[in-house]
């Protein structure tokens, strides 16, 4: 541990609900999320819900799409994918860990999404991580196995198919989200 890091202060989800602004809290440390979104990132951010939700309703359990919803995770950890899936209804708050997260990446937080939310999801035992590039147009997806995430599609057109634990099959057309 370095001496900076040492001396931060650590902050927990009750100060987190104090704050102005949009915000992500990771082991205690607060990551702004300014500026907003650019319309690129919120119309693919869209088009991602609208696929999966157009498919979940027809599964026979019910399983839902909440965009941008707060997930505590701990008392020092709440983050906010930009799409998650869940087979259950949240009334409040994402506590339990998703089906699916999603997030689309750009400049500003590719190294978050890549590195630091990679190894909080595959921590949390998230079944499907999906990260969408709309900058290069490209989608990669991963699939916890034995504890460890791994690449099962890495491309700019195809099908993405994941399989929720209701078995229900959700298919992406990739080139259709650009």
């Amino acid at each position: 541990m370095g001496i900076a890091e040492k001396y931060l202060p650590k902050y927990t989800v009750n100060d987190y609900r104090l704050w102005e602004g949009d915000w992500e809290l990771i082991e205690g440390i607060p990551y702004a999320m300014t500026p907003s979104p650019l319309g690129i990132h919120q119309r693919v951010a869209f088009e991602i819900a609208r696929v999966i939700a157009n498919q979940t309703d027809k599964c026979t359990k019910k399983c839902y799409v909440y965009p941008e919803l707060d997930w505590i995770i701990s008392e020092n950890t709440v983050v906010r994918p930009d799409v998650s899936i869940l087979c259950k209804k949240i009334k409040e708050y994402i506590k339990q860990t998703p089906e699916v997260v999603i997030e689309v990446v750009s400049n500003s937080t590719a190294q978050k999404d890549e590195y630091l939310k990679f190894e909080i999801y595959q921590r949390e035992k998230v079944p499907y991580y999906i990260l969408v590039y709309p900058e290069i147009e490209k989608v990669r997806a991963f699939k916890l196995i034995d504890g460890k995430f791994d690449k099962f599609f890495d491309g700019e057109e195809g099908i993405l198919e994941i399989i929720l634990k209701n078995r229900c099959k959700i298919q992406i057309e990739v080139e259709k989200l650009f």
